[in-house]
Parts: C-alpha cells; sequence; structure tokens
C-alpha cells in the first residue's frame, strides 16, 4: 500500500508532505484547487513521462517521493533482484526529479534506475483511474484484456502466444524458400552455362603458377638452349675443368705424407669439386634436352592460361578461386532442384503449426465464453448496488476473420449493455451515459480487485455525472472495494466523501506574490463543515450541516 508521498515544487504546491491508511482515503476541494497536480505527482514518481512545465515557477527542479508497504510476496520484488536492487526492505521508495529544462531522473530506494524500471514497478504498486480513463472501457480494444483477467486465463494465453509464434515462424520460413526458389529459377540458366563451362574447363588450384612457368619456359626456349650448350662446352672441352682438378689432386698426393695433413682437406675439397662437375654436366645434358621448342606446344599453354584468366575475370574472382567457385554453383544448382521438395515439406510444417495453434486459440476460446458467462452474472450483481437496476450487461464474443488472428487469439470481445428494459444490448460506448460509464467501470474495478495483484487504487471523479442516492451507491461501493484494498478517491461528491476512512481538504491560497496549493487532514467538525460545503455551495447553512452530519453518520 502507499504510506506516504512528498512533493517539492511541483506547479502550485511549494512543499508537501501526505501520509495514507488503508481503507478508502477521500480527497475534496474546490475546482481548481489543485487536486488534479496531486495525481501530476504521484503519476511522476510511477515513471510517467515529465513535463517540465510541472517545475513550481521560480524553482530549478521539482522533486517527489512515494513510500509503498510491499509483502514478502509481492510481485514488485521479482523486479527488484532482475535489476540487482535492493529486495530486504519491507518498503519500497519510488523518488523522480525532473529538472526545469526537462530532464529526469529516477530512483528506487535510493539507487539511481532508469524510468523504464520506475514505470515497471509503478505499474505493480498502484492503478490510477483518471477523470477521463473510463474511456479506455469505452474502447472495445481493451475489453478483451479486461476478459482475460478476470478469468486469470494467462496459462491459455501464453500457449496461444506460443503457437501463433511458431506459426509465423514456419510462415517466414515457407515464404523465404518460395522467394529463393523464385531468385533462383531467375538465374538457372546462367547457372547451368556457368557449371557446363567450368566442368568442362575443369581449373585446378595452383595451375595459374604452373601455366605461367611453362609459358616463360617455352617462350625462352632457344635462348635457353644456347646458354646451356655454351656451358656444357665450357665444362667439357678437351682441357676441361674435370682435367685441371684431377691434375692438382695427383700433385698433391705426392706431397700428402710430407705436408703432415695439412693438404688433405683441399684434397677432399677437390674431390668433392668432381663429384659436383660432374652432377652439374649431368644436369645440363638433361636439363637441355627437356627444353620444348614446338610452337604449337606454346600456343596450347597460353590459350589455356589466358582463358582461365578470362574465365576467373567474368565471375570476379581469383583463378585459384575458380575450383570452389564450379562447387558453389553445382550446390546452388541441387539446391534448386530439391527446393520444391523443400517448399513442399516447409507447407506441411506450417499447417501443422496452423493447426496447433487453431486448437490452442479455440480453447482460449471457450475459456474466454465460460469466464464471461461468469463475469456478466457477478457485473449484472454488481449494478442494482449501483442504482442500476433494469441494467444488462453481456460479454458478445465473435471469431475474427482469419486476417485479423493474432497471438491472443481469435476472439473479438465487445462489451454491451441496456440500460432499459425491453431493448437489446448495445456496445457499451453506444449506449451508455457518463454517469452510467462511471458506474460501470466501478463494477468491474470491484471484482477484478479479487483477482487484481495491485494493492492501491486511485479514482479521480469516478462519481463525475452523478449524484444523490446514485452517488451514495457509489460511496458504498468504493467502501466496500476499500475492505480489500487501499482506494484513494478524488471527489465533487458529499455522499462519496462522507464515506471515507480518512479526509483530505484540498486548498489553494493566493499570497502576495504567489499561489500555493495545500492539504490538510479534516477532523469530525472541519469534516462536517466539508460536507456542508459540498451539499450547499459557498455559505453554509444549518440545514447543510445537519445533512452533512446525517451523511457521516449513516
Amino acid at each position: 500500500m502507499l504510506i506516504s508521498l512528498s512533493i517539492r515544487n511541483v506547479v502550485l504546491i511549494d512543499s508537501l508532505d501526505l501520509s495514507f491508511d488503508k481503507g478508502l482515503s477521500v480527497f475534496t476541494g474546490e475546482t481548481g484547487a489543485g487536486k488534479s497536480i496531486l495525481l501530476d505527482s504521484l503519476n511522476l514518481s510511477l515513471g510517467v513521462r515529465a513535463d517540465s512545465g510541472l517545475v513550481r515557477h521560480g524553482a530549478d527542479k521539482l522533486s517527489v517521493t512515494a513510500e509503498f508497504s510491499i509483502d514478502e510476496n509481492h510481485s514488485s520484488r521479482k523486479i527488484l533482484k532482475e535489476h540487482d536492487l535492493d529486495t530486504e526492505d519491507e518498503t519500497l521508495i519510488l523518488r523522480r526529479v525532473v529538472n526545469s529544462d526537462g530532464r529526469s531522473k529516477a530512483f528506487v530506494n535510493d539507487q539511481p534506475v532508469s524510468i523504464g524500471i520506475l514505470r515497471t514497478l509503478g505499474n505493480t504498486l498502484i492503478e490510477i483511474h483518471g477523470q477521463f480513463e473510463r474511456h479506455s472501457l469505452i474502447n472495445p480494444a481493451t475489453h478483451c484484456g479486461v476478459l482475460d483477467k478476470y478469468g486469470e486465463l494467462d496459462g491459455l494465453i501464453e500457449e496461444c502466444r506460443t503457437s501463433w509464434n511458431s506459426w509465423q515462424v514456419k510462415i517466414k520460413q515457407k515464404e523465404t524458400a518460395e522467394n529463393a526458389l523464385s531468385k533462383a529459377g531467375e538465374e538457372e540458366d546462367f547457372l547451368r552455362h556457368a557449371v557446363e563451362e567450368l566442368e568442362k574447363f575443369a581449373p585446378k588450384v595452383g595451375e595459374d603458377k604452373e601455366l605461367t612457368q611453362q609459358r616463360n619456359m617455352l617462350m625462352h626456349g632457344e635462348k635457353l638452349i644456347e646458354g646451356m650448350n655454351l656451358a656444357y662446352n665450357v665444362l667439357t672441352a678437351d682441357k676441361d675443368a674435370d682435367s685441371h682438378i684431377r691434375e692438382a689432386m695427383s700433385h698433391l698426393v705426392r706431397i700428402a705424407e710430407m705436408a703432415e695433413g695439412k693438404v688433405n682437406s683441399v684434397m677432399d675439397a677437390l674431390d668433392r669439386a668432381v663429384v659436383e662437375l660432374d652432377e652439374a654436366v649431368s644436369l645440363l645434358e638433361q636439363i637441355s634436352g627437356e627444353v620444348d621448342l614446338d610452337p604449337h606446344h606454346l600456343e596450347d599453354v597460353e590459350d589455356r592460361l589466358f582463358s582461365m584468366r578470362a574465365i576467373a575475370r567474368k565471375h570476379n574472382v581469383e583463378t585459384d578461386e575458380l575450383p570452389n567457385l564450379l562447387e558453389e554453383f553445382t550446390n546452388r544448382l541441387t539446391a534448386l532442384d530439391n527446393s520444391e521438395d523443400e517448399i513442399i515439406r516447409l507447407a506441411k510444417e506450417e499447417e501443422t503449426a496452423r493447426l496447433k495453434y487453431t486448437e490452442s486459440a479455440q480453447n482460449l476460446s471457450q475459456a474466454r465464453k465460460k469466464t464471461a458467462i461468469k463475469m456478466d452474472g457477478v457485473i449484472v450483481s454488481e449494478l442494482p448496488p449501483l442504482k442500476l437496476n433494469n441494467a444488462v450487461f453481456v460479454t458478445k464474443i465473435e471469431t475474427k476473420n482469419q486476417t485479423e488472428w493474432s497471438e491472443n487469439g481469435i476472439d473479438n470481445v465487445i462489451f454491451t449493455v441496456a440500460t432499459n428494459k425491453g431493448t437489446p444490448p448495445a456496445p457499451l460506448h453506444k449506449i451508455a451515459s457518463g454517469g452510467e460509464l462511471s458506474r460501470f467501470m466501478l463494477a468491474l474495478k470491484v471484482i477484478l480487485s479479487k483477482t487484481s495483484p495491485i494493492p492501491c487504487l486511485v479514482f479521480d471523479e469516478v462519481d463525475s455525472d452523478i449524484g444523490g442516492a446514485t452517488a451514495a451507491a457509489v460511496g458504498k461501493r468504493l467502501a466496500l472495494l476499500a475492505k480489500t484494498m487501499q482506494v484513494l478517491v478524488i471527489t465533487h461528491s458529499p455522499q462519496v466523501a462522507a464515506l471515507g476512512n480518512k479526509h483530505m481538504y484540498v486548498k489553494k491560497q493566493e499570497q502576495e506574490h504567489s499561489t500555493l496549493t495545500s492539504i490538510t487532514i479534516l477532523d469530525t467538525d472541519s469534516r462536517e463543515k466539508e460536507i456542508a460545503r459540498m451539499l450547499a455551495g459557498a455559505t453554509i447553512t444549518t440545514e447543510a450541516l445537519a445533512a452533512a452530519r446525517s451523511l457521516l453518520k449513516t
């Protein structure tokens, strides 16, 4: 429940500290006294969008602090834990600061948080029904949510949502496959021609380098032969290098013993030189024999090399990437050939997912229809005490067109009412007057309070457009609601105000250079006078005071 509210520099409020109790608390005061400022302040602490215009003139910032009492099982604790915020205390403090330039800061138990976290926590703590909130009841788009909330259908809704998402995934997969098939079909001729060309050419990795080397050899064949022949002739002439080396070795052999081993290393080197020289001559003979001087072979090598490079340029790849490109094109053709089978498979999976969704949606629909019968009965039983004796409330559930199906199911839920005998029920927004809407909304809140986890409700002029016995009936229902939860009501009805457990008076005072709004907790005498004012107007008569005492006693 809401324990306290501290307001600083909000429009006409300079400094205000309020404490709250269980039960029904009522706020009254002249029109324009500043009751709406109280709601604006409370909304700020709950994460509603900030407006720099709320900062009191002359102040650099405003601040609002709301303190709540939460039990150990309250849903706010889960949110606190998810965001690593303190969950040990039994109280939860939400604070909002708004600067005059519009910048805003939020705090939870004095720890800075985002506005989103503040709003998420606020949604679990308090529910505010403003003066114009009843329009949400008018909007049929909200009716399904109200029905689901009353029936506590979260499990069936989640099942329906899961099956819907699975169905949508299958639809997208099939569409993607169909688009891919269509696109692939457009390039099928290109793929088949490219594969045929690459398979016929059969490129290999490294072939470009190999052909380039062959081409260089073929282009310079005659010069290569000439150079190798000259080297061969030098090495194998009559007075060849081999003879000179062998002659030098013979001289060294004769003096080897006398040299005491000094020339042995020289002899070894000369011996290796003879072997290496023989090998060089042998290699020259072999290489010169391999040099190809056939001009037709050169043409063949160049044709393949240049053709390979042309194909690579056409596909914008390197020559060594052509084998991989052939594999890629082949795989795409294979996928194209198999894609029709894939689409058939995906279509079957989509149909299976659709059937599963329709099954879960039908289950949810049946549960909604059963819930509607129960809820309608309970609401109708709430209407006589609210002076709607002849009213009928019927929840109409229709099946939507398939194009309108969604994760929330296949149902179109509309609240219909008949406020007079003999008239058929029609949509709520077309039949009910402002006062009737307020009372229908209150009836809904009374029955939904039994399933709502929110411990505090705030009503802003729920009694608008009604008076007399009807207003008294509304007050009694509010008092009944306040037995199970904390209820705060801003009211202009003396019948409602008289039923409050705590009465707060909102007053606007004009000072020399400013105007201030204050709130006073009324005692018994001042409360009688305020209710008398609400009954009689500016001039409080003896009769009005007597009527006020009567209302308070009742």
